[in-house]
């Protein structure tokens, strides 16, 4: 993309009302705008790094043995009625009518919704075990929306919801969405730590928080310094005992939020202890059967008996991963992104648009590096070059490529990576080769 026919409204200096470094580096990038309080517009650049959030964590849900479907955002007040939820759930929901005076609500999450649509199309045992998630945007109306995405109130989220015939098999399900969101974070470039957690309006009686350590996160943590060191993930998900077994050895090492602290545990843990703050990314409940009980959801059983489904439930917040992203991976010039969910690759730079030799050196590499399939923004603009390096300091895509007259005349081309700092100069040969690999 020709950054000359692309739209990145970038700012020098970061607005007032933004407090921590999320919000100000995505505003300052152009990755964002505020619309209302607590509401954004996803500009094109934020657009690409949050569809590629968003592919990462689909890819994981399918490994996991999930299946996409795509429910509405408005739902009928009557379904959280037959759950008890409705009027339980606080002013957090937004509640509407249509012109027919019927009660509906913007919906904060899915537990009724699926356990309806389940009810009408499940008839036996055979039907489970079954997990099915979709992503969609949700609302809740915070009373204090802040830090940007962090906590707005609509906000885009991943959430799943698992089917089992009894208790065993619904712990199964559990932990098959325990290892999946710890490889969700890994390929995000994210260390985070899961943390036993108040069920709050979801209910149940297992839950864990997914953590991300961050000096300006939300809550106050208390770790094992083990969870510093990054883990093996590989288990078979299909074995129930080993799964069990593997992340029963995870949960040994401490972690809790202020919340749920086990003073016992941390006299244990002695000088291993940590201490934090951090950010939740995702959380997963057990619930048993507090929604097929309440909603009428049974299957006949292996003997003819009726049978009401145990379930889970799993949330991770996608659009408040970019913010976690930023806030572990950046420096005072800007982002540094994991590759992974960088919205290009690289960033080539014509140091002289006015130098016939310089921009055809750049506009043939350009046509390589995409023809190539490596997603290259291209800063074709008429500015200095300082203009230029401040710019892709700012949006911190992973490598820059820089030609100028310079180096052209003596055969080379400048490339960087934005995590180190280093730079090295190169033909644009192997420039090309590098990128590509």
């Amino acid at each position: 993309m020709r950054l000359s026919r692309y739209f990145l409204p970038v700012m020098k200096e970061s607005p007032a009302d933004a407090q921590i470094v999320s919000h100000k580096l995505m505003l300052r990038a152009g990755l964002i705008r505020q619309t209302a309080a607590g509401i954004y517009a996803w500009l094109p650049l934020g657009h690409r790094v949050l569809r590629k959030i968003e592919q990462i964590v689909r890819e994981e849900q399918d490994r996991a043995g999930a299946v996409e479907l795509l429910m509405p955002t408005l739902q009928s007040a009557d379904l959280w009625r037959q759950s008890g939820r409705y009027d339980a759930y606080g002013p957090e929901m937004l509640r509407i009518k249509d012109r027919h005076e019927r009660e509906m609500l913007f919906g904060p999450t899915n537990e009724e919704m699926i356990t309806a649509l389940f009810r009408d199309g499940a008839r036996s045992y055979r039907d489970l075990p079954r997990t099915l998630y979709h992503i969609q945007w949700k609302f809740r109306d915070e009373v204090r929306p802040r830090f940007g995405v962090m906590r707005g109130r609509e906000f885009l989220m991943k959430d799943a919801y698992s089917f089992d015939l009894d208790e065993a098999g619904a712990r199964h399900s559990y932990n098959r969405m325990f290892v999946a969101y710890l490889r969700t974070y890994a390929r995000l470039g994210l260390r985070a730590i899961p943390m036993q957690a108040d069920t709050g309006p979801i209910g149940g009686d297992l839950s864990h928080e997914f953590i991300v350590l961050a000096p300006t996160g939300e809550s106050e943590v208390f770790y094992h310094s083990n969870w510093e060191q990054d883990r093996a993930l590989e288990v078979d998900a299909d074995d129930a005992a080993a799964l069990q077994s593997f992340v029963s050895s995870l949960t040994a090492d401490y972690a809790a939020t202020d919340e749920k602290r086990d003073e016992a545990r941390e006299v244990v843990a002695g000088d291993a202890l940590k201490q934090s703050r951090g950010i939740e990314v995702g959380h997963i409940f057990y619930f048993g059967t507090k929604y097929s009980a309440a909603m009428g959801l049974k299957v006949q059983g292996p003997d003819g008996a009726e049978v009401t489904p145990q379930m889970g439930s799993y949330g991770i917040g996608v659009s408040r991963l970019m913010g976690a992203i930023i806030e572990a991976s950046h420096d005072d010039r800007g982002i540094i992104w994991p590759e992974a969910v960088a919205p290009y690759k690289v960033g080539l730079i014509n140091m002289r648009v006015d130098d016939a030799a310089c921009t055809a050196a750049c506009d043939e590499l350009y046509m390589k590096l995409t023809t190539a399939g490596v997603e290259t923004l291209y800063d074709d603009r008429d500015e200095r070059g300082g203009a230029k390096f401040a710019t892709m300091d700012l949006v911190g895509l992973p490598w820059q490529i820089v030609i100028g007259p310079k180096g052209l005349a003596n055969g080379v081309i400048e490339l960087k990576n934005r995590a180190t700092g280093e730079k090295t100069e190169i033909g644009a040969d192997e420039a090309l080769a590098r990128m590509r690999a």
